[in-house]
């Protein structure tokens, strides 16, 4: 799936985007719409992570995903002073756990949630906590829930990627084969296709180090992490950030995966492997101000898209216009893009195709830097992206990220905090 010029962000090039656009009549169209305030809109109240830990070695390198969520659950509750009998369901996003469901629900109970309020799990890999989020605005749109928790938690330290099994009727197929590949290898079909060259990823790397250094010292994600304890301890400081990354030393870096491709991949420029957890309340704005509830922010519209799985990384080309389309606006409408940074190959791709100025993206890093818990991912970028705004007066944030096995998610919100 090759591209041979830039992708409009316009429904020209999507005539079947703005067609499904045009009959959802009751969805906002353009700015100055999605900018209004009702009483049914999808608002999110609360929206915190946890700090992130380096896998294998990190503060969470022994934590399980129903430790986390139990400890992220317990402070979320304390902090907010929500009754959680009033809870109406809570969709929770985890990729690798064994027993999903049950250890989530377990989690929540033992937290001091009633066990009246039911729980879902929800698994699309690295999209997982926008489709949880994505999933309780949905219930909350149509009126089955009023009121909703959407998680996301990871460990990748104690549940790392399983392999995947398939027959041998479906391995023969050769993209069934492909979207099962390891995920460094369609790092390295990305940059090989698209000739993305180690010396540019290593620049885009380099952009996220420094960024997320330089949130670090000013104490910029303080705003975002509520702090938990677990075992004894206080966590409320990512340990997965690097210091002192310079260009020369991303560039003398060995391949990850010296037996694929051209081998560009490095350490350095894909993203780090980590533990955490995050959660955003949401409910109805009418509801929010009967309670008193601070809004925060309001759930717009999300969209997912798939691709050819070789290329999995370079999904955010297409999920990102489709969101787009689906509210009606431009790109230039948005004041910050949260894009997961999965490998520099397809990062540095997908925002030189979408042609998006470098200074909207990942404003204090992005998962190079920080890291990819797969399931907290969607969920901290929301977490990360609302707080932004709300430091810099900006309105509309747009969220996305490619997808294992060959897919893409996007998501569009607004921010209605002000400093």
């Amino acid at each position: 799936m090759l591209l041979s010029s830039r992708v409009s962000l316009r429904g020209a090039v999507f005539p079947a985007l703005a067609r499904a656009a045009s009959t959802a009549t009751t969805r906002p169209q353009g700015l100055a719409a999605i900018l209004e305030k009702k009483p049914d809109d999808v608002v999110i109240t609360f929206a915190r992570r946890t700090a992130v830990g380096r896998a294998k070695k990190g503060q969470l390198k022994d934590i399980p995903v129903d430790e986390m969520l139990h400890a992220l659950f317990k402070a979320t509750l304390e902090k907010t002073k929500l009754d959680p009998s009033k809870i109406d369901d809570i969709c929770v996003a985890t990729c690798h756990p064994p027993s999903p469901l049950y250890i989530s629900r377990a989690a929540a109970i033992a937290a001091g949630i009633p066990a009246e309020v039911p729980i879902s799990t929800v698994n699309r890999l690295c999209s997982s906590g926008l489709m949880a989020i994505r999933n309780i605005a949905h219930a909350i749109q149509v009126g089955e829930a009023e009121l909703g928790i959407a998680a996301g938690a990871e460990s990748m330290s104690l549940n790392p990627r399983p392999s995947p099994e398939v027959v041998e009727q479906v391995s023969e197929h050769p993209q069934s084969y492909d979207c099962m590949q390891p995920m460094g290898w369609t790092s390295e079909m990305v940059a090989q296709t698209y000739k993305v060259s180690r010396q540019k990823q290593d620049e885009y790397a380099f952009i996220s180090h420094s960024r997320a250094n330089k949130a670090v010292s000013e104490g910029i994600f303080a705003d975002e992490i509520i702090p938990i304890e677990l075992r004894g301890s206080l966590l409320s400081v990512d340990d997965t950030i690097r210091p002192g990354v310079t260009l020369e030393g991303l560039a003398a870096l060995k391949p990850a995966f010296p037996k694929w491709g051209e081998s560009s991949t490095t350490a350095g420029n894909a993203s780090g492997v980590g533990d955490g957890a995050g959660l955003c309340i949401l409910t109805t704005r009418a509801r929010a101000e009967a309670e008193g509830m601070e809004v925060l922010g309001k759930y717009v519209t999300s969209a997912v898209v798939g691709v050819e799985p070789k290329y999995m990384g370079i999904a955010p080309i297409y999920a990102i216009p489709k969101a787009l389309e689906q509210a009606g606006l431009s790109k230039e409408d948005i004041d910050v893009y949260e894009m997961n940074e999965a490998f520099a190959s397809q990062f540095a791709y997908c925002v030189e195709q979408l042609n998006i100025p470098i200074e909207k993206i990942n404003p204090n890093g992005g998962a190079i830097a920080i890291s990819h818990p797969l399931a907290m991912t969607g969920v901290r970028q929301v977490v990360t992206g609302l707080a932004q705004l709300r430091r810099t007066d900006g309105k509309l944030l747009c969220t996305s990220m490619c997808v294992g096995s060959g897919m893409g998610a996007a998501g569009i919100f607004v921010n209605e905090a002000t400093r």
